[in-house]
């Protein structure tokens, strides 16, 4: 660029003189390099309180009768099942039920394996997954919580379908109460979830919200219109959101 500089001392000479202007070239940082942490920020807290859940329990049971005026309290965390076992599975014996310790063994081994894998997930998602593979990250969060649900369900199913035909008390199939009140023979149940399963949950909600700012990050993105399923930049990379 020429700018023209006119002599104080005499009006009519000019002296022409260039000055050089720098280009400035926008950087990933900033507001949207913010954003980006903060979602990584969310998938690093749900992968905490992932791990928090498996050493607090996930569900509980009370059966009341009138000989067990205080109920009997069943405990059901990832690794097994605690609290007035001796005695319910003494009662169960009566009607021909498995022993509760009997239930799950399998998944029972697993569970930290399983909160181990799903944490690796979160992470690889957060990082690696393309803008159209957003919505994996809240679906890895919801898939614990869901896989626990179903697979209680399944465990209730059978131990009620599965009596043993020469018990001494003969009792028609039935599926234990899962949720809220439900009666087994003599006895009241009630169930609900307990710490555990309230963590994973809370989980799942700092993970949708993840996948939820992650998208809008993605479609601000200077290489939005070449992603794919990964992300070439790892989310969080040194050149993550500038254009080529």
């Amino acid at each position: 660029m020429t700018s023209i500089a006119a002599d104080s001392r005499n009006p009519a000479t000019f002296e022409p003189t260039h000055r050089r202007l720098t280009v400035l070239k926008t950087q990933p940082g900033g507001r949207h390099g913010a954003a980006r942490w903060g979602v990584i920020g969310l998938a690093l807290g749900a992968i905490a309180l992932q791990v928090a859940s498996f050493f607090q329990p996930w569900w509980w049971i009370k059966l009341y009768a009138p000989q067990y005026p205080k109920g009997l309290k069943m405990v059901i965390s990832l690794t097994g099942v605690t609290g007035d076992v001796a005695e319910v599975d003494i009662l169960n014996h009566y009607i021909g039920m498995a022993k509760m310790n009997d239930a799950a063994p399998l998944e029972r081994q697993l569970a930290g394996y399983g909160i181990a894998f799903v944490g690796v997930a979160v992470l690889a998602v957060a990082l690696l997954a393309g803008k159209r593979l957003n919505r994996l990250l809240a679906l890895v969060g919801f898939v614990f919580p869901a896989a626990f649900l179903t697979d209680s369900f399944y465990w209730m199913y059978r131990f009620g379908h599965t009596l043993n035909p020469e018990a001494p008390i003969r009792l028609p199939p039935f599926t234990p109460q899962l949720f809220g009140n439900g009666k087994i023979g003599q006895f009241m149940t009630f169930a609900q979830p307990s710490a555990g399963f309230w963590l994973a949950v809370a989980a799942f909600v700092l993970l949708a919200a993840a996948a939820f700012a992650r998208s809008r990050v993605c479609a601000g993105c200077a290489r939005r219109g070449t992603c794919g399923a990964v992300c070439a930049d790892a989310f969080v990379g040194p050149s993550a959101g500038a254009a080529s």
